[in-house]
């Protein structure tokens, strides 16, 4: 089935896209990615969540975070569409700072599992669902979230996604409902009392339940 499961190395696509022919892999050097995905250029949705990408695109910068959008649209397209995107957010002298992939033969969005069966152009043939795929920086699938054309994203929660996620990389945390960076996070279970003691120097507390386990681990990072 096509697709691409969490923890497994991200395809090394080589593409034709508005910054020229990438290979996937080479383009992110030692960055983490976000590959996201649009119906189609030239489309209401699609056009708002590109200038919202754009407008924020220096909070994913900060992050270490590459960005790139795809849809089945030529080059072209994406080119002249890309004016449009800035021309919303009132910044017709700027370009796009993101590249878009050109995948009219929708090759890859099969590999990925793309595809949404209940949105067809013209000719009947299916359109590229919104999805999300957030890449670390060695080369493994970290997320993915796959919305249908009818729903636009919110990029809020993508950044929050990340910052969860280049968090939980380097410390033995999780991040529990609704964190934001600052908030208290959670001990991971497999960590003893002693080993979270001696990790994080501010100290854990513990939320008593009625079952007795010792499992709702709090610390400030």
């Amino acid at each position: 089935m096509p697709g691409i499961l969490l923890g497994d190395v991200f395809p090394n696509f080589e593409a034709d896209t508005t910054i020229g022919r990438i290979k996937f892999h080479d383009f992110l050097g030692n960055s983490w990615g976000i590959l996201f995905s649009h119906p189609r250029d030239f489309t209401p949705v699609c056009t708002t969540e590109l200038a919202c990408a754009a407008k924020i695109s220096d909070e994913f910068k900060k992050r270490g975070v590459k960005m790139i959008a795809l849809s089945i649209d030529s080059v072209e397209d994406h080119r002249n569409w890309s004016k449009d995107v800035m021309a919303f957010n009132d910044q017709t002298e700027s370009p796009l700072p993101f590249p878009i992939i050109a995948d009219d033969k929708r090759e890859l969005s099969v590999q990925l599992g793309m595809l949404d069966p209940d949105e067809k152009d013209k000719d009947g043939m299916p359109l590229t669902a919104r999805c999300v795929f957030v890449i670390g920086p060695d080369k493994k699938l970290k997320l993915s979230i796959l919305y249908p054309a009818t729903t636009g994203r919110n990029f809020d929660e993508l950044l929050r996604v990340i910052d969860s996620l280049q968090l939980t990389a380097q410390k033995k945390v999780a991040t529990p409902v609704d964190w934001k960076p600052g908030d208290k996070v959670m001990v991971i279970p497999s960590l003893s009392e002693a080993e979270a003691g001696a990790l994080f120097p501010n100290g854990v507390t513990t939320k008593e339940v009625p079952s007795g386990k010792k499992y709702l681990r709090y610390t400030q990072i």
